[in-house]
């Protein structure tokens, strides 16, 4: 089945609540299925059983429901781990607990004031479940600048998200690893991990990284994976990515 990229059967939007949102265009899980495989047959370990919520909002006015049993097998395939529902109609949200899915409500969010940034184990009610991650506590001072700014490595399982500004990083962002950031990501080592720009909508926030080989880069909601390869001018050397319109740039960024 060929997906035209101008109609796109889903689209992946980063949410204020770290879970990744799989929102459905069509309720037919055939149709969903074969696109998922078209997108991400080259990178079938891109998502490692992460959490994520699927939006019915694009369907709510319709009368269609999502065959979620077969959907779920679809995105299990691609180890994708769907643990709630928004968005959808009374019957779609209805048909969606039936086959195990709770409506999602987004996590209260606490932050505790500490003299720098660093790591250690949170537990966070995600949804019914709860879940033990490996994340970036952000100070209070910090989170309350423009720009945040991490000076350790970041391994994989980690996230940092820099809320209202920008986000500097001066070490390595590992394979597995995530930073955010509503506006720009700036990162003076390898990126390997995902970078997500803009994650507010922002269409003029970039991402820049002088060693760019990311497992995924984001800006705005548009997003670009491993499966597609970068040039050979760009990958492992300083680049920039940017939106053009509706098109996601990566681009060679002179560094003097």
């Amino acid at each position: 089945m060929s997906v035209s990229p101008a109609s796109p059967l889903f689209d992946l939007k980063s949410t204020a609540w770290w879970l990744t949102a799989l929102r459905l265009h069509v309720a037919d899980a055939a149709a969903l299925g074969a696109a998922l495989d078209e997108r991400f047959a080259d990178s079938p370990g891109l998502f490692d059983d992460e959490p994520l919520v699927l939006d019915l909002s694009p369907l709510r006015d319709g009368e269609a429901v999502p065959d979620f049993a077969a959907l779920l097998q679809h995105l299990t395939r691609h180890r994708m781990r769907a643990v709630a529902v928004q968005g959808g109609s009374e019957a779609q949200m209805a048909a969606a607990r039936e086959a195990g899915l709770p409506p999602a409500t987004e996590p209260e969010t606490r932050a505790e004031p500490r003299p720098e940034p660093e790591v250690r184990e949170v537990v966070r009610e995600v949804v019914r479940e709860v879940e033990v991650i490996r994340e970036v506590e952000v100070p209070a001072a910090a989170a309350a600048a423009t720009t945040l700014i991490v000076d350790k490595p970041l391994r994989s399982g980690q996230r940092v998200y820099a809320r209202g500004g920008d986000l500097v990083v001066l070490s390595v962002v590992s394979f597995g690893a995530e930073v955010i950031a509503d506006g720009s990501i700036h990162v003076y080592a390898p990126l390997r991990g995902r970078a997500i720009a803009g994650a507010r909508g922002d269409v003029n926030a970039r991402i820049f990284s002088t060693c760019m080989e990311p497992q995924l880069v984001s800006v705005a909601g548009m997003y670009r994976t491993t499966e597609t390869p970068l040039a050979d001018d760009i990958v492992g050397k300083p680049a920039q990515v940017r939106l053009e319109g509706e098109r996601l740039v990566v681009e060679p960024l002179a560094v003097n």
